[in-house]
């Protein structure tokens, strides 16, 4: 099963057709779509050695990412009582000892004809991958341009890892062997190849079951990836890092908001004062539900889903937010029009899709979408009035979004009436991203990009 993010297939990240293209740098905005995968197909005139150079560059050429975060890591928003990491720091991927035997893989270099150069041969290659309650997600890019990356690689797959969970307490048999194969696949792809730091995350599903630390000594032995649990300020830390680029220079606030399978992370976002190149410098207040679309369809009913149901929903979600002491840390600009919502979810970027009426679902003409407030009101009214067959029809919800699609409206619908705004922009990114651009910052890749580095 596979989700909305296409992908290495995806073209542009971070420039969407609704929208301007952002320019390169610190003053960059992106949900991703990032520069085409590929070049043009070789010369039918050259030779056949000619052609299959081209046609290897094609399959390594990436997305082109644009990311504004490029200082050193800030220190967190606010303490957490969340659960600790469970490996703070990022690091080399572990070797592959774990996996059972298997022949090495091919190296690049062994087809490719003396004299022609590698690819991206002086790039450090970094890798990101987060193992949410709904999806399993892998990024592998190289640094470009001050604040820029290219995706040379990308991976993710629906494996429902919380199914059962709020019942149970537990992940499941099922659903844990759904992730591990998902985990064999991102294994094998980081093993081939040469990854100078990577960051594997487990959020919520893995955060609060009660086997999930059991679960990812499995994911060890077998797949040959250690994970770690992040807690849910790292999380909504690092959803701001990847968004960043979609905050234009002249917004003076922001509420982002990242709609999980298990969790929802919203963090008030204050750019009135002096502007950091680090977008997360300005978080003045966040908070993390421990509910997601997941966990709200289970306990609500997915499927057949009544007017009735759905106000349950949002209601269910609202106490949550009442409770929650940082929502008015952004109430002298929420009449503004310079003020926001920004949302990276699965159910913002279906929400994209149905409002252009899309045969299929295009990364790049949702990242970056500016929809307004009657918009977002039109798309939700017409999700509540589908049965749960029309929700399958439609290209950009199908099978695997259909029961669920409701709850991450209901979400959304309670973080709209905290929050009012006349603008909401979707983003096609987040905790991949995020991770990307700290780990390439903490890396220096940018501290000397002004000397020539393309």
């Amino acid at each position: 099963m596979e989700d909305h993010d296409t992908g290495a297939r995806a073209p542009e990240v971070g420039v969407s057709r609704a929208s301007p293209p952002a320019p390169a740098g610190p003053s960059a905005g992106r949900h991703d779509r990032h520069a085409g995968p590929g070049g043009r197909h070789a010369d039918h005139q050259g030779d056949a050695q000619k052609g299959k150079t081209r046609k290897r560059r094609k399959r390594r050429r990436g997305r082109k990412v644009f990311a504004r975060d490029d200082n050193q890591a800030a220190s967190a928003p606010a303490a957490s009582s969340a659960p600790a990491s469970r490996s703070p720091e990022a690091a080399p991927l572990p070797a592959a000892s774990a996996r059972p035997p298997q022949a090495a893989p091919r190296s690049p270099d062994a087809s490719r004809p003396q004299g022609t150069p590698r690819p991206h041969q002086e790039l450090p290659v970094f890798a990101a991958l987060d193992l949410g309650t709904n999806n399993c997600r892998l990024l592998v890019a190289v640094p470009q341009r001050h604040g820029q990356f290219r995706v040379i690689d990308a991976f993710s797959r629906i494996v429902r890892l919380g199914e059962g969970l709020t019942a149970s307490g537990r992940l499941g048999q099922a659903a844990m062997d759904r992730a591990v194969e998902a985990l064999k696949v991102c294994g094998d792809k980081l093993r081939n190849r040469k990854i100078r730091k990577a960051r594997l995350i487990a959020t919520e599903a893995c955060r609060s079951a009660e086997n999930g630390v059991e679960f990812l000594d499995r994911v060890e032995r077998e797949a040959g990836l250690k994970l770690e649990i992040i807690d849910r300020q790292t999380e909504a830390r690092l959803a701001v890092s990847g968004c960043g680029s979609l905050v234009e220079r002249d917004t003076q606030g922001v509420v982002l908001f990242d709609i999980g399978g298990g969790s929802s992370e919203i963090a008030l976002i204050d750019l009135t004062g002096h502007r950091s190149p680090r977008l997360a410098n300005h978080i003045v207040s966040w908070t993390s539900l421990p509910v997601g679309v997941v966990s709200l369809a289970e306990r609500f009913g997915g499927r057949t889903v009544t007017r009735e149901t759905f106000a349950a929903m949002v209601e269910d979600v609202a106490v949550r937010l009442r409770s929650f002491d940082g929502r008015d840390r952004l109430a002298h600009v929420l009449a503004s029009p310079k003020f926001h919502l920004l949302g990276t979810s699965g159910t913002v970027t279906t929400l994209a899709g149905v409002h252009l009426d899309l045969e299929r679902y295009d990364r790049r003409r949702v990242d970056g979408l500016w929809m307004d407030r009657d918009s977002v009101d039109r798309m939700v009214e017409k999700l509540v009035g589908w049965d749960f067959q029309q929700r399958v029809a439609n290209p950009c919800i199908g099978a695997d979004r259909a029961d669920l699609v409701l709850a991450g409206c209901a979400i959304l619908e309670a973080i709209r009436a905290v929050w009012p705004s006349e603008r909401l922009r979707v983003a096609d990114r987040g905790l991949r991203e995020g991770i990307l651009s700290e780990l390439m910052a903490d890396d220096g890749v940018w501290r000397n990009e002004g000397r020539g580095r393309q």
